[in-house]
């Protein structure tokens, strides 16, 4: 344990041993236990059954460790499913704002005369917002023409998202500043997050991954004092 904490390794490992413990009890049918193999070997360009022995013996894994790596992503569905379903609900009711997808079109400058000259090409419509964000933009959006997303909501500056949630859709807004830049900027869409099955298995997964930093961190202060103590203390 004191080598793993000494090359900052000791919480991987734990949330590696932590998680393994979780989906122990989960049991696979002999049909998805070969849906899952055709999965992970599809994933890795595994074409038969020799490229996989090679992937094994390659990254040193015993068949029962290569079994667990295959299972893993089909153990960890059917525990979120059967603890977290019930809850998923909720937690996307208190995350939906952070879930919404919007796309919408950004051109950044440092110039606020230049920006508003250009905003003014734009309300006239005698510039192509794409091409004035290739030409003139100061952000990386300049090699994607503009064009933002799509992307969560609440992934922008929060200036911007709440100018964004209240934007009509294709309509340049005035020049804003915003740490030192002047941003133009066009909402294209925005989407709404729903709560479907796809939406219900990731919150069930983010509830799973919530248990799980806070059992690693439980896990790791436990060890703490153990890890501090004089090196003639330590269990060998």
């Amino acid at each position: 344990m004191a080598l793993l904490a000494q090359h900052g390794l000791l919480r991987p490992y734990l949330r590696q041993c932590l998680m393994a413990d979780a989906l122990a009890t989960e049991t696979l049918s002999d049909d998805e236990r070969r849906q899952a193999l055709i999965a992970f070997a599809q994933q890795r360009r595994l074409t038969d059954g020799e490229a996989l022995e090679r992937y094994r013996i390659a990254n040193l894994l015993s068949p029962e460790a290569l079994a667990l790596q295959v299972e893993l992503p089909s153990r960890l569905r059917r525990h979120c499913e059967r603890l977290y379903r019930p809850k998923a609900e909720a937690r996307f009711l208190e995350r939906k704002q952070q879930l919404d997808q919007v796309v919408y079109s950004l051109l950044r400058l440092q110039d606020e005369g230049l920006s508003r000259e250009l905003y003014f090409q734009l309300q006239d419509g005698e510039a192509d917002f794409a091409d004035l964000a290739a030409q003139h933009s100061e952000g990386p959006e300049r090699a994607t023409r503009g064009i933002v997303g799509p992307v969560p909501l609440t992934q922008a500056h929060p200036q911007l998202v709440e100018r964004l949630r209240t934007a009509p859709i294709a309509q340049v807004q005035e020049p804003l500043l915003i740490e030192g830049y002047w941003l133009l900027f066009r909402l294209e869409s925005l989407t709404p997050a729903s709560f479907d099955e796809s939406m219900a298995l990731q919150m069930s997964q983010e509830l799973f991954e919530q248990w799980l930093e806070q059992a690693v961190e439980t896990r790791f202060e436990q060890l703490r004092p153990q890890l501090l103590a004089p090196i003639s203390e330590q269990p060998q």
